[in-house]
């Protein structure tokens, strides 16, 4: 079964340094296990390796971990049994360069709370703030 493209989407991007830009897309579905979101995480960090953007660099890592606290929040509070969730990841050229990371869970009927309005952390790990912290900015 797959996911509703309907569904919410969390989106964060992170502004790269010019030397790294070239335009590109990847665009998956996993399922909606924490081994899938693993799994995404570094499928993110190997297109990022590939398209240029290094390890080791702040820009990958930065997306990186957005990319991982994004599924694995898909995962943690969008999961619906035999659901997916999709990850589109896009590398953007000037004048702005940008990589944007969209996250759609499987929970169609609510949407998240935007940045500014999370409520505080209850012991689930702060729910975004990590992604709201290293990107430059997030819808």
């Amino acid at each position: 079964m797959t996911s509703n493209l309907d569904s919410p989407n969390r989106i964060a991007q992170h502004s790269i340094p010019s030397p790294y830009l070239s335009t590109h897309t990847f665009a998956m579905r996993f399922t909606s296990t924490p081994r899938a979101a693993r799994l995404a995480r570094h499928l993110v960090a190997v297109r990022l390796d590939e398209w240029g953007v290094p390890y080791g660099t702040e820009p990958h890592e930065s997306v990186v971990l957005i990319a991982g606290e994004l599924t694995a929040n898909a995962v943690r509070h969008g999961h619906v049994p035999g659901r997916d969730f999709h990850l589109l990841l896009r590398v953007t050229t000037p004048p702005r360069p940008t990589v944007r990371v969209e996250v759609t869970d499987t929970r169609a009927e609510r949407l998240p709370p935007r940045p500014g309005e999370l409520p505080a952390p209850h012991g689930d790990g702060g729910r975004g703030l990590l992604a709201e912290g290293l990107a430059a900015r997030w819808d």
